[in-house]
């Protein structure tokens, strides 16, 4: 039966074994992942608190255009048809005006609305950035040791 021995290397300057080494690289590792994933949920919570003002701004805008819609359409249109008394298009005449007019109240609501959720990012960038430098550095570091290696 062949015996099983348990290597260990050791360099000069370092008395630690690859078991010692590899453990303290998967601790690193574990740090850093729990550091990543904690630096994840807080952007998605700041995310989520932007969405909790924005969507309920989106659906006032959407419910306030609607209501100004359905409300103030026929009594403008009459006032704007009134204007072009006599004319057979004035019926047509006043329902375009209004029209118009209550497409640009509405799209200065969703101006708002957008604007609100483009200031909240959707994407945690903070995170990506801090991910990207890690990834800058495991290859400088690993171009290093190469380097020392060879």
């Amino acid at each position: 039966m062949a015996e099983t021995k348990t290597v260990e290397v050791r360099t000069t300057n370092n008395t630690r074994s690859w078991g010692e080494i590899v453990s303290e690289i998967r601790d690193e590792l574990k740090q850093l992942l729990t550091t990543r994933v904690q630096m994840l949920i807080s952007e998605l919570r700041e995310t989520i608190d932007g969405l909790r003002v924005a969507v309920p701004l989106a659906l006032l805008a959407i419910c306030l255009f609607i209501t100004a819609f359905l409300l103030l359409t026929t009594a403008v249109v009459t006032l704007v048809a009134s204007a072009f008394a006599g004319n057979p298009y004035a019926w047509f005449f006043g329902t375009v005006i209004v029209a118009v007019l209550w497409t640009l109240f509405g799209g200065v609501a969703g101006f708002f609305a957008y604007n609100e959720l483009r200031s909240k990012a959707m994407f945690p960038k903070r995170t990506l950035e801090v991910l990207k430098a890690d990834k800058a550095w495991i290859q400088s570091e690993a171009r290093a040791n190469y380097d020392r290696a060879a």
